[in-house]
């Protein structure tokens, strides 16, 4: 079953932020800015040109440091280049 991106979900990501992250989780952050929109663009977004950048990524929350927590709350497969592998 796909993850949602709503309002629910997102709180759901948030509260379940305090969970480790998966042990099957690899790969790094690309700084894509894709889950910076779930469900809704991210008041701490900001741009210069063509660039995204948090304005707060020293203290981000942990729903942000730890996002994609599992596969099953990974909502941006095309462009995040976090993966996880099969157990």
């Amino acid at each position: 079953m796909a993850a949602k991106n709503n309002l629910q979900a997102k709180i759901k990501r948030t509260l379940t932020s305090i969970l480790p992250v998966a042990k099957n989780r690899t790969g790094h952050c690309s700084d894509c800015g894709q889950c910076c929109y779930l469900p809704n663009k991210c008041l701490f977004l900001k741009t210069k040109g063509a660039q995204s950048y948090c304005s707060i990524y020293k203290i981000r929350s942990l729903s942000c440091r730890k996002y994609p927590r599992t596969e099953r709350e990974c909502l941006t497969l095309n462009t995040c280049s976090f993966h996880f592998k099969k157990e």
